[in-house]
């Protein structure tokens, strides 16, 4: 298959990475079904109106302040090193154990490349990114004397350089509001994403409003209030069932007149009904457009690490119906399908700004390459 000496006859495995259907996806949650949403009218001048509630906080509810103190920035960064390591632990030990299992013939040949190839499919890596790592690491070490140690260092280095180009935190451009529209389907996170980042903003000394988009799902308004309660950031919500749109506009409006660096919009994420979805995100898209025609600024998807190569497939389907310009990770402490991230940057291109390996604040970071490659493959 690679063309580095004699190959000996081998038949190929099968390779059956988990089936991929995203449009049958079900959410976490019942969802009721949802009524036919109005069409567009390109000339209007605004939305509909709908009544909508505001959650504003003027502090956030500490039940008592902190004793301890600070942690320093060393020692915050070695504190995420550890969590992402015990995060990335399932993932891990599948490359680690099966490396030990192929390389017990210690020569690189065309056998032990398969089954490398082999391995990194079934880490959900997929076929292209896998085929392309086996490569170059062929092109060095073909024929000659590795141990287990020199591999795992070496798929750290080239997974290294697949995602370093794609590892970039979401910039703020001192646009006032900088919008940031938050995709994705039902149950990836991306309502508990859009609490952590508003919150870590906030921490900065940001201004953040929050517009709660996904009106027929009470549970994502909830979780926003929760959120918007601890962080202290106003949030915009309509009545249930209400015109997402129409709440994106008055979201905005709030923004402007709080002068807020960022609006973050939580929008939904049921594929069951995918024309209803296209509908209420391009209409959404249209009504900010109107208000400042550049928004949204950032167009993130959230995608569960779990799904594996189904994330993949997700991106494809959201890519139709946004323009979108960047990707966030979560669930990566609950999977041994950690590769798919890999494959992500490697079929796609687009900026990875965060990974999540738990349900705290402190367990979404900005992406960081080396840090990921290390622990994916199990380097200290």
């Amino acid at each position: 298959m690679f063309g580095f000496g004699k190959k000996k006859k081998k038949e190929k495995k099968d390779i059956n990475p988990e089936a991929v259907n995203v449009q049958e996806e079900q959410p976490s949650d019942p969802i009721p079904s949802e009524p036919p949403i109005a069409e567009s009218n390109d000339t209007a001048s605004e939305p509909e109106q709908v009544t909508i509630a505001t959650t504003e906080i003027e502090e956030p509810l500490i039940a008592e302040p902190s004793k301890t103190p600070p942690q320093s920035e060393e020692a915050e960064q070695k504190g995420w090193l550890k969590r992402l390591k015990q995060g990335l632990n399932k993932s891990s030990s599948k490359l680690n154990d099966g490396i030990k299992d192929i390389f017990v013939r210690k020569k690189l040949d065309d056998d032990t490349l398969q089954d490398l190839e082999d391995l990194l499919i079934t880490s959900d890596m997929g076929v292209q990114t896998a085929s392309y790592i086996t490569s170059k690491i062929a092109t060095d070490k073909f024929d000659k004397e590795v141990t287990t140690e020199e591999i795992k260092q070496d798929l750290a280095k080239y997974i290294a350089q697949i995602i370093e180009p794609v590892a970039k935190p979401i910039q703020l451009t001192g646009k006032k509001p900088q919008v940031i529209l938050m995709c994705g389907v039902n149950g990836t996170g991306k309502t508990t994403t859009i609490g952590k980042i508003a919150n870590n903003y906030k921490k900065e000394g940001k201004k953040v409003v929050i517009a709660a988009c996904d009106t027929f799902r009470a549970a994502a308004v909830e979780q926003l209030e929760v959120w918007s309660m601890r962080s202290g950031c106003p949030l915009i919500k309509g009545k249930e069932g209400a015109d997402p749109a129409s709440v994106a506009y008055e979201a905005f409006a709030k923004a402007k007149e709080e002068n807020a660096d960022v609006l973050m919009i939580d929008t939904a994420g049921r594929l069951q009904n995918k024309k209803n979805l296209m509908e209420q995100l391009t209409k959404i898209i249209k009504v900010i457009k109107k208000l400042d025609e550049e928004a949204p600024h950032n167009s993130i998807i959230v995608l569960d690490a779990t799904t594996g190569q189904n994330a993949n497939s997700q991106v494809k389907v959201f890519g139709e119906m946004v323009n979108l310009n960047g990707i966030i990770v979560t669930k990566l402490d609950g999977t041994a399908k950690g590769g798919v991230v890999v494959s992500l940057a490697k079929q796609f291109a687009l900026p990875i700004h965060a990974i999540g390996v738990g349900e705290s604040i402190e367990d979404l970071k900005p992406f960081n390459a080396e840090s990921f490659a290390n622990s994916l493959v199990g380097i200290d």
